[in-house]
């Protein structure tokens, strides 16, 4: 069965590279509901986006599973099946600046929202993927979380959240041989975390994230990717 259009879901896309990604999606004909946990700046981002495509609103906060399993639930009244699952959401915290000195509470807040985040809403979304002929999970990585000459010191709650995201993909991809599932990391991008010296634009850090939700072939699966070339982990 074929369903028309290609339904996609994209978490953390008020702003940002999420915001975009969101866009070029619509642009390329999904239906795309935008995630985001405050409903105003959902709303209102969804709003912009009206000349670009079919794109929808939904509420998530993917750090409390009561909001995720809500989303699913609201999600499952509007549409049957999720085609791209895009999971974006993620948190830097001001303080997270020293490997020795961080909280418990910032390393816990973080890989929250980072890491568990995109497990509980892959777990939630799994019976609306399984319905599409070509699921995908596409998880918003960083460079940052390269084992490989990616620690420098800088954010290492976030760097660590994303080290261990890189872990959660090789074990999804693992778990569901069918689907395409990978993470992407999309360079330093000019946004509100990456900062106005930040070398690439938002259009060009969504451009990977998208090739990988929309278009890569569907058996590159369990990899990381940079600019459509795998990078190491």
């Amino acid at each position: 069965m074929t369903h028309e259009p290609r339904i996609a879901l994209v978490t953390g896309a008020n702003k940002g590279i999420g915001f975009e990604v969101t866009r070029q999606l619509a642009r390329k004909g999904f239906h795309v509901f935008l995630g985001a946990r405050d409903a105003l700046a959902g709303k209102a981002a969804a709003g912009k986006l009206t000349d670009d495509g079919q794109v929808t609103f939904l509420e998530i906060d993917v750090s409390k599973p009561e909001s995720v399993k809500r989303a699913a639930e609201e999600f499952a009244r509007a549409v049957d099946h999720l085609d791209s699952l895009v999971n974006n959401a993620g948190i830097l915290l001001e303080d997270d600046k020293e490997a020795l000195k961080m909280t418990p509470e910032i390393f816990e807040t973080t890989l929250r929202t980072n890491t568990l985040g995109p497990i509980l809403v892959a777990e939630a979304f799994l019976p609306f993927l399984k319905k599409s002929k070509a699921p995908r999970i596409v998880n918003v990585s960083s460079g940052g979380g390269q084992l490989s000459d990616g620690a420098d010191g800088w954010a290492p709650a976030y760097c660590i959240s994303k080290t261990a995201l890189n872990g959660v993909t090789a074990q999804v991809a693992a778990a569901l041989p069918a689907f395409a599932v990978n993470s992407v990391c999309p360079g330093w991008v000019r946004t509100d975390m990456g900062g106005a010296n930040a070398t690439r634009s938002v259009g060009e850090g969504a451009a990977g994230i998208v090739w990988l939700a929309a278009n890569a072939p569907q058996n590159e699966t369990g990899k990381f990717w940079r600019d459509r070339k795998v990078i190491p982990w």
